[in-house]
């Protein structure tokens, strides 16, 4: 199956979108062809069910997601990526949970939990916001602090030990608060865990050497893989910003701001192909060498935070210009604006000033 969507369901996908926001959550419809597609699946491995894409075939097809809507984009983005943890659980966990065709994960990256070793398992107790997709989750990961004798457990550099943990639907309490101005359907809720015993093997550690699963997708850096998959949706809602506005001045006859919106253009073309050449640099290093070296890593760094940030500058710099249509909060254009700039909240790509190349 061709995980790439044509025309005909990028339409139909992109006529689901409104409704989506109205709901608060993606519809049925949407879901329904995610599942078909396999697009919460993308770095799962097809032993257990998955699509198991490279990196870059994945890329392209979230950017396309983040073209057709933005919260269409985001879910499946952070869900897949969350997917992304099977190279790290165990097989007997990857195997109950990626047995069924709609299976979806997601959760929280903070380390807002707490986790007590007991016989066999653990007790885990926290909250955690942010949880991408929460509606329509078969499971949750998040982190914890491991905690001993009512203390944290301290590795050998000092700092606290962090365990990474997935939990069924039926073991979380949503929190129904997510309440932004744009990404509405992502409904990213907020969930906890109040004094819930796990096995030990739902626990699993995001480290080259805890690898369970041998393919080169896992071995790519969390960090880095992270930041090209966020930075590819800014640009996916920028282009489709930058389409739609050019048809308003061509209606209005505008010359000069068609030029200057295909400039824009052409300048986020050039900062997207740079982007993905240091992204398919280190793909390869990836799979030959089995390593992506801090140099590579800086670069990535700085090209996601470049594509992230000409994606907003180019947004900022024709939106003054697109009448009410563009403030009309009923039409695409601004439900683009709003989730372009709602993702821009994401301190990933966006970090204070000064802390740029942290």
């Amino acid at each position: 199956m061709n995980v790439f969507p044509d025309e005909t369901l990028i339409n139909r996908l992109r006529e689901e979108a409104a409704q989506a926001e109205n709901r608060g959550q993606l519809t049925e419809k949407q879901l329904s062809s995610i599942y078909e597609h396999q697009w919460f699946l993308i770095f799962v491995p097809k032993e257990l069910g998955g699509a198991g894409l490279s990196l870059p075939e994945a890329l392209e097809l979230e950017e396309c997601l983040a073209k057709i809507d933005g919260s269409l984009g985001w879910t499946v983005t952070l869900c897949s990526g969350a997917g992304w943890f099977s190279g790290f659980m165990e097989p007997e966990v990857n195997k109950a949970v990626f047995n069924h065709p709609k299976t979806c994960i997601g959760g929280s990256g903070a380390p807002t939990g707490v986790a007590i070793p007991e016989k066999n398992g653990y007790r885990i107790n926290g909250h955690w916001k942010f949880a991408t997709g929460a509606p329509h989750l078969s499971h949750f990961t998040a982190n914890c602090v491991l905690h001993q004798q009512g203390k944290e457990v301290l590795d050998a550099e000092g700092k606290p030990v962090l365990l990474s943990f997935i939990f069924e639907r039926k073991e979380v309490v949503l929190k129904n608060d997510w309440h932004p101005m744009g990404l509405i359907a992502t409904a990213s809720h907020s969930f906890s865990i109040k004094d819930h015993w796990v096995p030990k093997e739902r626990a699993f550690i995001l480290e080259p050497a805890k690898i369970k699963i041998p393919s080169a997708i896992y071995r790519y850096p969390f960090l880095s893989f992270a930041e090209v998959t966020l930075a590819v949706n800014y640009a996916g809602m920028a282009f489709r910003f930058l389409e739609l506005s050019e048809k308003i001045f061509k209606r209005k006859n505008l010359p000069r701001l068609i030029r200057k919106n295909q400039m824009a253009q052409l300048e986020l073309h050039r900062q997207r192909a740079h982007f993905f050449e240091a992204v398919n640099a280190s793909w390869r290093a990836c799979k030959v060498k089995e390593t992506v070296l801090p140099t590579m890593q800086f670069r990535i760094r700085k090209e996601s935070q470049l594509l992230a940030k000409k994606s907003l500058d180019a947004c900022f710099s024709m939106f003054p210009y697109c009448g009410m249509e563009g403030a009309d909060r009923s039409s695409e254009l601004n439900r683009i604006w709003r989730n372009l700039f709602t993702a821009s909240q994401h301190n990933l790509l966006f970090p204070p000033p000064g802390k740029e190349s942290d």
